[in-house]
């Protein structure tokens, strides 16, 4: 079975050398590595694969006594996630997630959808997934984030992925799930904010329409980007095909990004992601 060594550690000289060696002296093949040094924090990242059987603990004693003391060291085998998906009534995202699940692509387990609203009930249900139907009217938006907690407090997700959730959360029930939540949105903010963007883009004319998945921190939108992509469109293509040009860039983002968090390819540093590919 391969396993990941994944760290990160203030830069310093001869941090690679250090690390094989102890991979060596333990006896595990280095199957695929990848490194990275970020110049202007002067931060180090590695990415490791490694084929053996070997003492966990004591591969982890081993690499602490040889990196710097503030190192980030985590051995995984890379086990699918268990995850919760939120919706509110696209289903663009949804089901394409619900799709690569069924047939195996995303290296993770989907226990159940959550929505505000029924609309995609029976979609879900289809794959025989629970669903979670929790209405936001008429509550405060403090007593139904603490519902959607309750819910999600009985699945323990490794992550939860927010597949077009239209719903903004407050910075305590991001603090439940940081660097865990996961977000899709169109490429167009800061730009184009509010209620129907691509009809605000169509009458500026905009020339790419795009998708950015991110991970969700206390900042609306803005936390550390991990993937993105855009498309060209022209003046003969109207609000309502730009939307679904959009709606299917970012189905295809959000799965990429999933795809790559799930298979310990990213590494979230501050505001930012290092990526693996």
């Amino acid at each position: 079975m391969a396993h990941l060594l994944l760290i990160h550690c203030p830069d310093e000289p001869g941090l690679v050398y250090k690390i094989t060696g102890v991979l060596f002296k333990h006896g595990l093949n280095i199957v695929r590595n990848g490194e990275f040094v970020e110049r202007d924090g002067n931060h180090f990242f590695m990415r490791t694969e490694v084929a053996g059987e070997f003492d966990a603990e004591a591969l982890q004693d081993d690499l602490g006594l040889a990196l710097p003391p503030s190192a980030v060291i985590r051995l995984t085998t890379n086990q699918p996630k268990n995850i919760v998906l939120m919706a509110t009534k696209e289903h663009h995202c949804l089901s394409e997630l619900l799709v690569r699940h069924e047939f195996g692509e995303l290296n993770a387990r989907v226990l159940a959808v959550i929505s505000n609203y029924e609309v995609l009930g029976d979609l879900t249900r289809k794959f025989n997934l629970p669903f979670h139907y929790l209405p936001h009217a008429d509550r405060s938006r403090e007593t139904h984030e603490a519902e959607v907690l309750a819910v999600l407090a009985q699945y323990q997700p490794d992550f939860v992925v927010l597949a077009k959730y239209m719903r903004i959360l407050t910075p305590e029930f991001v603090a439940h799930y940081s660097n865990r939540l996961i977000n899709i949105h169109h490429s167009f903010l800061p730009a184009f904010v509010g209620a129907s963007p691509y009809a605000q883009a169509y009458a500026r004319g905009v020339k790419i329409i795009g998708a950015t998945a991110h991970f969700v921190n206390e900042q609306l939108d803005q936390g550390p980007i991990i993937a993105q992509n855009v498309i060209p469109i022209d003046h003969t293509q109207s609000a309502h095909e730009m939307a679904q040009a959009g709606r299917d860039v970012e189905k295809i983002v959000l799965a990429r990004s999933l795809k790559m968090v799930f298979d310990e390819q990213v590494f979230v540093h501050g505001n930012k992601t290092v990526i693996f590919d």
